[in-house]
């Protein structure tokens, strides 16, 4: 008789150290975003815009700016939406974010981005270019919460 009340408080114990153990799901969640960028250049271009990232029911209008080095020639205004994710608060999405990819845009024209900053923070975009622009450049974009 004595065992059985052992054994008993044994796994209730084991239960609660393995719970204790047991890793928390992450609490980054997903904010949806709408970019547009105006960009002009040659080998060396620049450019501005503006977007709002909205997040747990709330819109955050932000600035963009961005500068690439390489061949780029022309110049366009891409509409990007997209998706904003491992998000823990909207301040997250400040930050220098870094790229690599080409695309192109004569007349009108579609162009994809896959961005990541220091944070972890990664935005996936993608839209419609308007101008006349060829690249395929190394991208820094800076975002700045208004």
């Amino acid at each position: 008789m004595r065992k059985y009340p052992t054994r008993f408080i044994l796994a209730v114990c084991m239960g609660l150290v393995a719970s204790i153990g047991q890793t928390t799901p992450s609490k980054a969640e997903t904010g949806s975003i709408l970019v547009v960028f105006t960009k002009v250049g040659f080998v060396v271009g620049a450019g501005s815009g503006r977007g709002v990232l909205a997040f747990r029911g709330h819109e955050y209008p932000f600035w963009v700016s961005g500068m690439s080095i390489g061949a780029t020639i022309g110049g366009s205004t891409s509409k990007l939406v997209g998706r904003a994710l491992y998000l823990r608060s909207p301040y997250d999405i400040a930050g220098t974010y870094a790229a690599i990819g080409a695309g192109g845009a004569l007349a009108a024209g579609a162009g994809g981005i896959y961005l990541q900053n220091a944070k972890g923070v990664v935005l996936q975009l993608k839209g419609v270019k308007v101008g006349m622009e060829l690249s395929a450049a190394v991208s820094g974009i800076e975002i700045t919460l208004k």
